[in-house]
């Protein structure tokens, strides 16, 4: 069985099929999804559909879009549910440089405010890192003794050279649709370079949907494809892709044990 590491079952696309999703996890190969928080709204509305539904898990977060709503208010609400026993990690947060739809240095700060709130909170953070990683690197360096709970880069897309720099940090990697699209030969590579033990899965649904559905809407269950995909670049069977990603997944979201 396989975990979603990462999807949106608050997006607006997802809702008429939230109830759908869950009840047929077990049919889909999935034993437990962690939908993910973007901004306030989302985190709140991701942790009320967890606590009413077993299997799923939530992070709350606000992402680098908007750096610019992040407040003390939020910060505190987040620290305070940050206990319930559904909140597997705080994220999304990092940098986004690709849109820049928050100023960078208000993304910078929005981020390393959010850093010292997993740290408090201990829990591992889940980043979004777009056209950033050198300054996503560097912030990383500057909170190093903030990262003690875990870090994971979501959907990573930087190079195989990062993959080494990161992993100072002894950082998981998450890869999802994108590594079965046809211009992937810089996510295949940086995939095959992951230590064996920090590698999950991913969809960030309803967004990257791999191929054959690219450019559909994405599902949870289209996982299965990724960890094909897996399964190829490494040379392992699937079983193996399944065992080792649920494992590595549990070990760093520890509520899920």
């Amino acid at each position: 069985m396989l975990i979603d590491s990462h999807c949106h079952l608050t997006d607006e696309r997802l809702l008429p099929e939230r109830e759908a999703i869950v009840s047929s996890m077990s049919e889909d190969g999935l034993c437990a999804l962690v939908t993910v928080g973007y901004d306030r709204e989302s985190s709140l509305g991701g942790l009320a559909f967890a606590e009413t539904h077993a299997g799923v898990w939530c992070t709350l977060g606000v992402h680098p879009h908007d750096a610019d709503k992040l407040d003390g208010e939020t910060l505190s609400a987040f620290r305070t549910l940050a206990e319930r026993d559904k909140v597997v990690a705080i994220g999304e947060i990092g940098l986004d440089y690709y849109y820049d739809l928050s100023p960078r240095d208000v993304q910078r700060e929005a981020f390393a405010r959010q850093i010292a709130l997993a740290d408090e909170c201990g829990l591992p953070m889940c980043l979004h890192v777009r056209d950033a990683y050198g300054d996503c690197l560097a912030l990383l360096k500057e909170n190093e003794g903030k990262l003690s709970h875990g870090v994971l880069l979501h959907c990573y897309s930087g190079s195989p050279e990062m993959v080494k720099e990161f992993s100072r940090f002894d950082a998981y990697f998450a890869f999802g649709g994108a590594i079965t699209f046809k211009n992937a030969k810089k996510n295949v590579e940086s995939l095959s370079l992951v230590p064996r033990d920090r590698l999950l899965v991913e969809t960030d649904c309803p967004y990257m949907t791999p191929v054959p559905y690219r450019g559909r809407t994405n599902f949870p269950r289209y996982v299965s494809l990724v960890a094909d995909k897996v399964a190829e670049v490494l040379s392992l069977s699937r079983e193996e892709v399944e065992e080792l990603t649920t494992a590595n997944t549990k070990r760093l979201f520890k509520k899920m044990k």
